[in-house]
């Protein structure tokens, strides 16, 4: 029972069991109705399947740094930054297209393509049944749900697949630029050093072949024929060390620069090399760790969740109802109370 100062209303722990067995019969068929009626709405809801694909981003993207470089593990999983990367990739909207395109999405939705929101109509479908999310072993996990349980799979491993393909086409188009720009300086590079090896083979055919020895050793010899006064000798190697002196610094200056060169072209050929590979040969961007498969039983509706929810929901919508009406029946008849006691006391 309420107490003298406290209102019908007023819902605290004395009066919640008075409250709900004086409304028992209300609240019971407002119960039962709301778990009839949420019950046939679940009924109506269209079952969907889920399919999940569960991947790994791969750390290692070139196959010239796996084979030029051993502290580069082919094998090893990607971190927290490969895995939104892969994120991004995966959301994108070439994917989207490219699904939507396959799979007819707009006619599996009902979508009008006549419709001026069609694009916008299928995007909030793909926010709706596909779900792409980083987990907490910095893998990327892959939900699709639909009505029909292939296509549910279906489009989770497309989806997968698809993500090497985009991210080797924006690598591709990257690697192609740099490819071209190294084989220009590398040609380049092998022109001028033919060139500089072509001079030094006219400096060859004068005689000069190694500018320090041939002087030290055309030198003593002729010093040798001074000392022998061997003329004959003096004149042939006089000749001898007028072209070393002519061409001498010639030679000593093309053969550095063409040292230096070829230092340069080695690098440059190793380089080329690299980004070749890179450019022509394809290397799996992710780790699967499990594939999809079509579902065996239905992952939406929850149904119970359903009834169960809109029971609690319409049960307290009923509650506060009934509170609202109570307080404003009391503030009706206080005034009433108040008129009947005053003409009381007047006679």
């Amino acid at each position: 029972m309420y107490s003298k100062n406290q209102s019908p209303n007023d819902f605290n722990s004395l009066n919640v069991l008075y409250f709900i067995y004086k409304w028992r019969k209300v609240l019971g068929i407002v119960g039962v109705s709301a778990i009839v009626i949420s019950g046939i709405v679940s009924l109506l809801i269209q079952e969907k399947y889920k399919s999940t694909v569960i991947l790994f981003p791969a750390t290692t993207n070139s196959i010239s740094k796996v084979l030029y470089n051993r502290n580069d593990d082919i094998l090893k999983f990607g971190e927290e930054e490969e895995a939104e990367q892969m994120l991004q990739i995966l959301s994108s909207e070439e994917i989207k297209i490219r699904i939507a395109k396959k799979y007819d999405l707009m006619s599996h939705y009902g979508i009008d393509s006549t419709c001026d929101q069609k694009r916008t109509l299928l995007e909030n479908e793909f926010q709706n049944n596909i779900t792409l999310k980083r987990t907490e072993l910095m893998s990327v996990r892959i939900d699709v749900l639909d009505k029909d349980p292939v296509m549910a799979a279906n489009i989770a491993n497309d989806i997968a697949a698809l993500h090497d393909s985009v991210k080797i086409r924006i690598q591709k188009d990257r690697i192609g630029q740099a490819l071209a720009i190294v084989q220009k300086e590398y040609n380049d590079k092998v022109n001028y050093v033919n060139s500089l090896t072509d001079s030094i083979k006219v400096l060859n055919s004068y005689g000069v072949y190694d500018y320090e020895s041939q002087s030290e050793v055309m030198s003593e010899q002729y010093a040798i024929a001074i000392s022998k006064g061997d003329s004959r000798a003096m004149k042939s190697l006089e000749e001898k060390l007028q072209i070393i002196g002519k061409y001498g610094s010639a030679y000593v200056a093309m053969r550095d620069k063409l040292e230096l060169q070829q230092t340069q072209l080695n690098s440059l050929q190793t380089k080329y090399e690299e980004t070749k590979v890179d450019a022509e040969q394809l290397l799996p961007q992710k780790f699967i760790v499990s594939q999809a498969f079509p579902a065996e039983k239905r992952s939406y509706p929850v149904r119970w969740i359903i009834v169960l929810v809109s029971t609690v929901s319409t049960l307290i919508l009923a509650i506060l109802v009934i509170l609202l009406i109570e307080n404003i029946n009391e503030y009706r008849i206080k005034p009433a109370n108040k008129e009947v006691e005053s003409s009381y006391l007047v006679k």
